[in-house]
């Protein structure tokens, strides 16, 4: 089982928006601009579309360390615990975000690293790049196509169908407006049977 982050695993969204809003400011740029289609998108990426290359770096480094002082503000997505806790080492974290502030929002959830993750620095393209889920899943010495991925935004979803995953499960009811053949609407609605994902629940599929 192969889980995003922001969304899937951890409740991010407002502590996100507030630090990007802070650097549209701090930066010049019009936050709504930014907060388009943020989610599911690496911060190199993002940044790289709202100033020059010249300011990358610094930008770069500024909204990593806005966020992860903000960290302390994510809440677990209900259900995300018991589930990767019934897990063992069946799941590998595959996230645009970096290795500092990953490690701090999931700290933050009482969420431990899995053995694999795979982390937006980690790749040469981020979502909807299937790069990531990959590179997991031969990580975990398997096919993309025997795991199931989980995912709430349309980058993420476009990364996981794109990588041929056995299945792509969508999670929050956002993810209804993506093309994930299932959604639920929490991490409540899935299962890990010993054999098996179960879904119970879902919004659609």
């Amino acid at each position: 089982m192969l889980f995003d982050m922001d969304g899937v695993l951890t409740d991010s969204t407002a502590a996100a928006e507030r630090a990007w809003t802070q650097w549209a400011g701090e930066f010049g740029v019009s936050p709504s601009a930014v907060l388009e289609g943020l989610h599911g998108r690496r911060a190199s990426d993002t940044v790289r579309m709202h100033v020059p290359d010249s300011v990358h770096a610094r930008a770069l480094r500024r909204i990593n360390a806005i966020e992860v002082a903000d960290s302390g503000a994510t809440t677990a997505i209900p259900g995300a615990v018991e589930l990767v806790e019934s897990l063992g080492d069946r799941w590998a974290l595959v996230t645009s975000a970096p290795v500092e502030l990953l490690e701090a929002r999931l700290a933050a959830v009482g969420i431990p690293l899995p053995a694999v993750v795979v982390d937006g620095d980690s790749v040469g393209a981020g979502k909807p790049s299937p790069e990531g889920y990959l590179r997991a899943a031969a990580k975990l010495g398997l096919s993309a196509g025997d795991c199931v991925v989980f995912e709430d935004s349309g980058n993420g979803v476009a990364a996981g169908i794109a990588a041929l995953a056995g299945a792509v499960v969508g999670v929050g009811v956002a993810a209804l407006e993506t093309p994930a053949a299932v959604v639920v609407p929490d991490l409540r609605a899935v299962r890990w049977d010993g054999g098996g994902v179960e879904v119970v629940g879902a919004l659609r599929g």
